[in-house]
């Protein structure tokens, strides 16, 4: 018994052993009787082994075929078909429905129990019953609580044959308590402190869906700091002044009512020492210390203390949980203690604070850790998991219909941790209290029938629990007895293909199980083996149909009630051929062309030729004749010009060929598409069979065609697979052209199709129509992908690639990869994906580290070999500072520069770049930029001049740009004062760029200008420059002049027109151009220039009109430029780069707040108070201040204002003072002092002269002092007695 698709059949093996074991004819109630009277011979230590062996024998059960003739004669116990879920949770606001639906013959009819105990639906007018259906229904339109009816229900069906239960069905009304009202102070925190926001929601059924928003309803944003635990609390690993800007609602969202739930917000005051929120220290790398937050080590908020314990249940979703705080916000990484996590189910969430295993079982058991670190330290928490398990099955019983006399079983095996308890019941009874039955024993989890009647008819429940849950099933026990019945169509026709594959059905039924045999032409043996293969379901398959196989089969069931037969005829038709191809060809406008198409097909078959143009069915017009071969074309016109396809087609299969049509114009050389080929090619190859399949091989037979008096020398055989590259043909193998016949080796799950081009020293065939197709059964994959690279795409990534295998390589259905990665150097567990694709990215790594890669093939049929691991890198980053960055002068001539490479490069080096520029006081020269190979760690700078210093600023690249930069100047030349003013401090510059320099086209070494600024040496007595410093915030000198030197390349102009030179002096919103040529003198040009968004500008250029200047620029921005001659624009100069200077922001720090500035200022104020004193005590003894006479401060022989003594300067009037402020413009401003010391003269001109002394009182009142100098000593100066005083 099985019919087609519908039956599961019993095996060959049980049949025979049945027939085996009675003569035929026999009944089918003597079968147990062997078994029987072994048993009895056997001693008793043997029974037992041997009733295990009797167990194992015994066949499977027969199955109705849903046939609704068979389903409605034949009677059948009662089986539930669909029942409510266990735990059955419904909406108070609809009525209640309890469902139970069973299916029997006769029908069976239902009652319920509730809470064990009766249901008596009659007496509660609410409940009612569905028609022909078990299902309750209690309506609540007419008034009713829904609570009233909570409780435990099983539904029954019962027939005259048995009677099969529902489970018990726990009804529970859904519940959505309201939020209890609660008013909630602020919360006040401390900066960077770990905080909780309880939710605690109402209890619901089912429990409802947690969420945090803002009273205004708008999402709170979490995080890796902020994240809402499990439990629906929200934890913030340390608080920050920003999280003030918003309140906190915890909402309650329940599912059946569909309502949500808001609890009264929490508000928070952080208190805080940085009481600014500025949001660009959201960004800062370091942004804790930047808000003066202390950094601590982690510690956890959720779980508690070290360890915990968790239990779950087999086949849930294990969720383990930790959330730590600490400052920085740690981090949180997962480990199982003694082996990996399993990566095939485990997935982290919340910000890797989660991890979840999905469908967990015992080997997830044992004890996992959570690992939270910062930069301050680490912290674990163990959580020990132990797996427990509600029942599941290991052998359901399933319905078992057997024929009178038969032997059978029911098998109810089941596990669980605990180990669960096994109860039979029958008819909804204990089976301890049901009648007893002879024919019926149990053994455990298992009962055996012997020789059953039909009385043995009944529903057998198994019951299987522990405390975790339990599993309840029927099935029922039937006896039938029918005679063999065919259930498909009688004496059915079935055509092939000659070569094709087909397949003959026979669906039968009976009981007991009937055999099925068949024959061919009502005589022979039984088919089965070589061309011809049956399967279990009774079906005849014929691998490869051929001549011979024509005749008429005949399929026999059998069983001890009688036998069935069908027939089935079975014609073979020869196939479709177009054996005279259309062929390409190429005809005038107006001609007439014919495309031939003629065919060979099978005569008892009904042909039909259509034709198609350009994959489109044609349209046969009035220009167009078409026959039974061919296709003419009267008149071509440009719109017939196209391919042309002829399909050849029959009610079984179709061939089909394609031409192409090309049209040309009266004046055109008309050209064959064809004549390339020469005559005296071969014919293509015919009629190709495939014969001896076999797993890995087949056998490819052809007829060769006619060589056209040139021999065949060789055969390819080329082949066409429908998965990867459908259409698209691969050479296989090459054979001489002495054979028509060879084995062609093959590669697993290929749905391979041949053809054979014929090869002659003419040239090649046309290939040989398509062979039929031929699938080879799949395997694992016996190779991996090649080229496997891991790159970085951007910093924090690596992007995984590879070859993807061809369809000759996969093997198998679904071909995929799985891509497993992990740190080199840190030996951590695999993690894996899958995919389909060829390539993967990883995220979230770090900067440019080595991981190691494996990506393996995988198909339906299993993994490929163990792949390579390959190394690869995450994405590079910007290096750090080159270290111990030294300056050294040996000698006058010379700077040395020495360096060691970045501590992290994050990355490739791929060099350094050194940017100097000479400064002398406030004089600035032109900067100069350097780029060496990463290897290189030493430089010589040549000085341009004896007296200037360098300013060095040097910095790594890698791939992504250049990093950080360290600074360092040279030092001062030995017997050189060092100038009284600071070095002006250099502008932030990029490469090709500098404060006011210039950008040029040429070698940056050889024609960069450098600025000299000469520094005057000062010759002074020690009591002279105790005068100067003295009086440093009163006075001041003037900037020498610059004098400028530029070294140049050895320039020549070329002989042909060039632009060479280029060079780009930028200012924030200007930059001047100039540039050199060899064009003629009247020439004008064009000054093309590109920003950053890709705007093109354009500036004319008169002759002879440089320099030039761009205006209206942008400040900081980037822009390409170049030159080229307005009548030529072929001859161009190099593309220049450069960029503007920023608009001035005072980014520097306060001053005012600057600690070096308080304590200068407060020395000053107290020299000068200690000055004020000493004047006042002075004054009140009436004593003058004479100056140092000119005899006490002898000059330097090469001071040229040894005059009168007063060393001023001619153009005092116009010099700024030391120590005054540079405006934004680049100008000097005078401080002015309210409490200046020329107040305390006695005459109103008086002025500072450079040595300290009161110019004015010695050159305005000469003779008065003249008089009274004798008088004073020099021990009474306000300088000297502070001299004195120190």
């Amino acid at each position: 018994m099985c019919p087609s698709g519908e039956l599961s059949s019993v095996p060959e093996a049980h049949v025979e052993q049945l027939e085996t074991a009675r003569p035929q004819g026999l009944g089918s109630g003597e079968r147990g009787l062997v078994p029987r009277m072994a048993r009895q011979q056997l001693p008793p230590w043997a029974q037992a082994a041997f009733l295990l062996l009797f167990l194992l024998s015994l066949g499977g059960a027969i199955e109705i075929p849903m046939d609704p003739s068979i389903q409605n004669e034949l009677t059948q116990p009662p089986t539930i078909t669909k029942q409510s879920v266990k735990d059955h949770i419904v909406d108070p606001r609809d009525n209640i429905l309890i469902e139970c639906e069973a299916k029997g013959n006769p029908a069976p009819s239902f009652h319920w129990t509730r809470n064990s105990r009766f249901f008596n639906i009659a007496k509660d007018p609410r409940v009612s019953m569905r028609r022909r259906s078990g299902t309750l229904v209690i309506d609540f339109r007419s008034g009713g609580r829904p609570e009233e009816y909570e409780g435990e229900y099983q539904c029954f069906a019962r027939n005259k044959f048995g009677t099969a239960l529902s489970n018990r069905i726990r009804l529970q009304v859904s519940k959505s308590p309201l939020w209890p009202k609660e008013n909630l102070d602020p919360v006040v925190v401390q900066e960077g402190a770990p905080l909780t926001l309880q939710c605690n929601p109402p209890p619901g059924l089912p429990s409802p869906v947690i969420f945090w928003m803002s009273s205004s309803m708008e999402p709170i944003t979490q995080d890796k700091r902020v994240s809402q635990g499990h439990n629906g609390d929200l934890y913030f690993s340390n608080v920050m002044l920003q999280d003030m800007q918003t309140d906190y609602s915890c909402n309650a969202r329940f599912h059946f009512t569909h309502t949500i739930q808001q609890k009264n917000p929490f508000t928070l005051k952080v208190l805080t020492n940085h009481p600014y929120n500025d949001s660009s220290l959201r960004n800062h790398p370091d942004m804790y210390s930047a808000r003066g937050v202390a950094e601590r080590t982690p510690s956890f908020m959720y779980p508690q203390g070290t360890s915990s314990s968790q239990m779950v249940l087999r086949g849930m979703d294990l969720l383990l949980e930790c959330i730590a705080s600490g400052v920085p916000t740690p981090g949180i990484a997962w480990y199982k203690k003694g082996g990996d996590l399993p990566s095939d189910k485990a997935k982290f969430e919340n910000f890797n604070k989660a991890l979840r295993i999905t469908n967990v079982s015992e080997e997830d058991s044992g004890e996992y850790f959570c690992l939270a670190s910062n930069k301050m330290g680490s912290i674990r928490h163990t959580i020990s998991v132990r797996v427990k398990a509600a029942p599941y099955w290991l052998d359901e019983p399933k319905n078992l219909i057997l024929a009178p006399g038969e032997d059978g079983r029911l098998v109810c095996r089941a596990n669980g941790n605990p180990k669960p308890t096994v109860q039979w019941m029958v008819n909804g009874e204990p089976l301890q209290s049901a009648p007893p039955n002879p024919n019926r024993e149990v053994a455990g989890d298992t009962i055996i029938f012997r020789d059953t009647q039909v009385s043995s008819r009944a529903v057998y429940q198994c019951n299987t629990s522990n405390e975790h849950g339990y599993l309840l099933a029927n099935a029922f026990v039937s006896v039938l007895d029918v005679p063999p019945r065919m259930l498909s169509a009688r004496n059915q026709l079935i055509r092939v293909i000659l070569y094709n594959r087909t397949r003959l059905d026979c669906p039968f039924f009976g009981s007991p199980i009937p055999t099925l045999r068949w024959f061919k032409n009502g005589q022979g043996s039984n088919l089965d083996g070589g061309n011809y293969h049956v399967y279990e379901n009774g079906s005849l398959e014929i691998k490869m149909i051929r001549k011979e196989d024509q005749g008429i089969y005949t399929c026999v069931a059998t069983n001890i009630l009688g036998k069935a037969e069908n027939q089935v005829r079975l014609e073979v038709k020869d196939p479709t051929r177009i054996f005279r191809m259309p062929e390409d060809q190429v005809a005038k406008r107006g001609t007439t062309v014919q495309l031939e198409c003629r065919v060979k097909h099978d005569p008892s078959l009904r042909l039909t030729v259509t034709w198609l143009k350009d994959d489109e069915p044609l349209y046969i017009g009035n220009r167009m004749k078409k026959e039974d071969d061919s296709l003419t074309i009267f008149g071509v016109a440009e719109r017939d010009q196209g391919s042309y396809t002829c399909v050849a087609s029959t009610e079984l299969d179709q061939d089909l060929a394609k031409a192409h049509l090309t049209v040309l114009d009266d004046q055109a050389t008309p050209t064959n598409r064809l004549a390339a080929l020469p005559k005296g090619r071969p014919d293509r190859p015919r009629d190709l069979e495939l014969t001896d399949l076999a797993e890995r091989s087949v056998r490819l037979t052809w007829i060769p065609g006619e060589d056209n008096n040139s021999p065949i020398t060789e055969y390819v055989v080329q082949f066409e697979e429908d998965q990867f590259q459908p259409g698209v043909w691969h050479d296989h193998s090459k054979f001489p052209g002495s054979v028509n016949s060879a084995v062609l080796q093959l590669s697993p799950y290929v749905n391979y199709q041949f053809r054979v081009i014929a090869i002659n020293e003419v040239g090649s065939s046309h290939p040989s129509l398509p062979s039929e197709r031929y699938r080879t059964s799949g395997a694992p994959p016996e190779s991996n992908p090649s080229d496997v690279k891991g790159e970085g795409t951007r910093k924090n990534n690596m992007e995984i690639t590879w070859t993807p295998m061809n369809a000759t390589s996969a093997f198998g259905p679904n071909l995929r990869y799985i891509v497993k990665w992990r740190r080199r150097e840190a030996r951590e567990t695999w993690n894996n994906v899958t995919v389909w694709g060829s390539r993967y990215v990883v995220g979230q790594t770090p900067v440019y580290v080595p991981y190691e890669i494996r990506v393996q093939a995988e198909n339906d049929f299993g993994k490929g070999p163990e792949p390579n691991t390959v190394i690869g890198y995450s994405g590079e980053d910007l290096p750090s500072a080159p270290r111990r960055f030294r300056v050294r002068q040996p000698t006058l001539e010379t700077v040395t520069l020495e360096w060691d490479h970045p501590e992290h490069p994050n990355g490739i080096l791929t060099g350094y770049t050194l940017k100097y520029v000479p400064f002398n006081g406030t004089k600035l020269g032109k900067q100069i930029v350097e780029n060496f190979s990463p290897n290189q760690t030493k430089f010589l700078v040549q000085r341009s001049d004896p007296v200037s210093r360098y300013r060095f600023t040097l910095s790594a690249r890698t791939q992504v740009g250049s990093g950080e930069a360290v600074t360092e100047e040279s030092p001062a030349p030995p017997n050189e004062a060092t100038p009284t003013a600071a070095p002006p401090t250099l502008p932030p510059t990029t490469e090709g760029e500098g404060a006011g320099g210039a950008v040029s086209s040429t070698d940056a070494a050889a024609a960069t200008e450098a600025t000299a600024v000469p520094i005057i040496p000062t010759v002074a007595t020690a009591t002279a420059a105790a005068a100067t410093t003295a009086t440093t915030a009163a006075s001041a000198t003037e900037s020498p002049p610059r004098s400028t030197t530029r070294r140049k390349a050895q320039e020549s102009a070329p002989d042909e027109p060039f632009i060479w030179n280029v060079t780009v002096f930028p200012n924030s919103k200007w930059a001047n151009i100039t540039w050199k040529h060899n064009f003629g003198p009247g020439t004008d040009f064009v000054v093309e220039y590109i920003d950053s968004n890709n705007t093109k500008k354009t500036v004319p250029v008169k002759a002879q009109a440089q320099p030039i200047q761009l205006t209206d620029l942008y400040p900081g921005m980037t822009y390409t430029l170049r030159i080229y001659p307005r009548d030529n624009e072929g001859i161009s100069s190099t593309v220049i780069t450069f960029m503007t200077s920023t608009a001035y922001t005072n980014n520097q720090a306060d001053i005012a707040t600057q600690g070096w500035f308080i304590g200068l200022m407060c020395a000053i104020a107290l020299l000068v108070l200690i000055l004020l004193i000493v004047c006042f005590i002075k004054r009140s003894r009436g004593g003058k201040y004479p100056v140092r006479e000119k005899k006490d401060v002898p000059l330097g022989p090469e001071d040229p204002k040894e005059e009168n003594g007063s060393f001023d300067y001619s153009d005092e009037d116009n010099k700024p003072l030391q120590g005054s402020q540079t405006s934004l413009d680049g100008t000097i401003k005078q401080q002015e002092s309210d409490d200046s010391l020329v107040d305390y003269g006695e005459g109103g001109e008086g002025q500072f002269n450079e040595d300290g002394s009161f110019i004015g009182q010695y050159t305005v009142k000469k003779d008065k002092e003249e008089t009274e100098g004798n008088e004073s000593s020099e021990a009474t100066s306000p300088v000297n007695a502070i001299y004195s005083l120190a």
